[in-house]
């Protein structure tokens, strides 16, 4: 054990911006048909790079981005190569990781824990998925151990049969839950969008098609104001069956990119860079991966457990919606009731879509905004479930409390108050 004359002191880490393309349909009709996924990441690293002008480039020290397909235009180390086309500095450093859906999110928990280790005091981390180009497990070769061995169930590896699986385990919740939920998100995603909560993150990207020529992507493509329960009631359901996943409750497959911008609190100071959010814990868990939806739950509990953190000291959540029956999952182990006014204010991935390894970031530069928004709110999460049976979670202190710590000593637990319903 380290003495404490030689033990590091962690330092904080703040997250100073975040910025995502508009999401598109990952269809051949699709916003991004023909827009390389790395020129998607590209774009979105410019403009933060705009946006924080105060940040020499040359003052980055990492570039983390991760995506689930690693292959054409996601491949070729995906950091290091959008670094060099987005024109940082070629001292600037890259590299590309995949935890599946949670890619963005552990690009950000591995470069915040070298800045807050003192090895790296700014970093952009965020993640790409075209999944019109590369198709989720596209070119896979899942080792036949797996089954053959019983080492997994076979439906493992088929994300909404993991879902089904989740109804079967707890059938209490239902699928008019699910698909409540779901219209659910809808709405509230029109309301955000309405409200002029959703745009201010948006990097506008030029487009191309075959047949109109250039164009400008602007807004997500994917949402569908107006869902009602009774549109979503009888859709097809394709992984079972007479089954409960259907298009209506479920994420649709996107393409899109997004991006965030992480340094230490005193580099934070000096360049007068904007504190958006200071990271507070964040932890992995694994489950069962026929059940993946409920990774969050055993994450959770874990960060919480870092922090000395309890559930009720959370006053926003901000849930990836792979799938609406893990969203219910996550509130029913916490006795959370199906509408509470902590979760998803702008909607989810229902409603905007999941471009897989770049969601995480989305998660936080939404949350990002609902802090300022509500001064009131102390400490926020974002969590989500993850292939193969994983959960990820991070927890946030929101700098507009009166209680900010803004140092690196561990939190003290504080009553968090829910944002009250417009």
């Amino acid at each position: 054990m380290p003495t404490s004359a030689t033990r590091p002191t962690v330092r904080s880490v703040v997250f100073v911006e975040g910025v995502r393309t508009p999401f598109g349909k990952a269809r051949p009709d699709g916003l991004y048909a023909h827009t390389r996924s790395d020129d998607l990441a590209v774009k979105a690293v410019r403009e933060l790079l705009r946006r924080r002008s105060e940040l020499p480039p040359a003052r980055i020290d990492e570039v983390a981005l991760a995506a689930t397909t690693q292959r054409g235009d996601q491949g070729l180390t995906l950091g290091r190569s959008v670094a060099v086309l987005a024109g940082l500095p070629t001292t600037v450093p890259g590299f590309a990781i995949d935890r599946m859906c949670a890619g963005a999110m552990t690009a950000v928990t591995t470069t915040a824990s070298a800045i807050g280790f003192g090895q790296q005091d700014v970093a952009l981390a965020g993640g790409v998925e075209h999944m019109g180009h590369h198709p989720m497990g596209f070119d896979a070769d899942p080792n036949p151990r797996f089954v053959s061995e019983k080492l997994v169930d076979s439906t493992a590896l088929v994300m909404g049969a993991t879902a089904e699986n989740l109804h079967d385990r707890f059938p209490h919740l239902t699928k008019d839950r699910a698909d409540a939920y779901a219209v659910a998100s809808q709405a509230k995603y029109a309301a955000a969008l309405a409200a002029g909560q959703i745009s201010p993150d948006l990097v506008p990207v030029a487009i191309r098609s075959p047949e109109l020529g250039w164009g400008l992507a602007t807004a997500d493509e994917l949402a569908r104001p107006g869902t009602t329960v009774a549109d979503v009631a009888h859709l097809k359901t394709p992984f079972r069956p007479g089954g409960r996943i259907t298009a209506g409750n479920a994420s649709p497959l996107t393409d899109g990119a997004a991006v965030c911008l992480l340094a230490d609190g005193d580099t934070v100071a000096e360049l007068g860079l904007p504190a958006r959010m200071r990271l507070v814990s964040f932890a992995y868990a694994g489950v069962p991966p026929e059940v993946m939806g409920i990774g969050p739950v055993p994450a959770t509990e874990r960060a919480l457990a870092n922090a000395g953190l309890s559930i009720e000291d959370i006053g926003l959540f901000e849930i990836n919606e792979a799938f609406a029956v893990q969203v219910l999952t996550f509130l029913d182990h916490f006795a959370m009731p199906d509408d509470d006014p902590r979760v998803n204010l702008y909607g989810g991935a229902i409603a905007v879509g999941h471009p897989l390894a770049s969601s995480g970031v989305r998660l936080m530069t939404q949350l990002a905004r609902q802090f300022a928004e509500h001064p009131e709110v102390r400490y926020g999460l974002t969590t989500m479930c993850v292939g193969l049976g994983m959960g990820g979670t991070v927890i946030w202190e929101n700098p507009h409390h009166a209680d900010y710590s803004g140092h690196t000593s561990a939190p003290t637990p504080a009553a968090s108050t829910a944002p009250t319903e417009n």
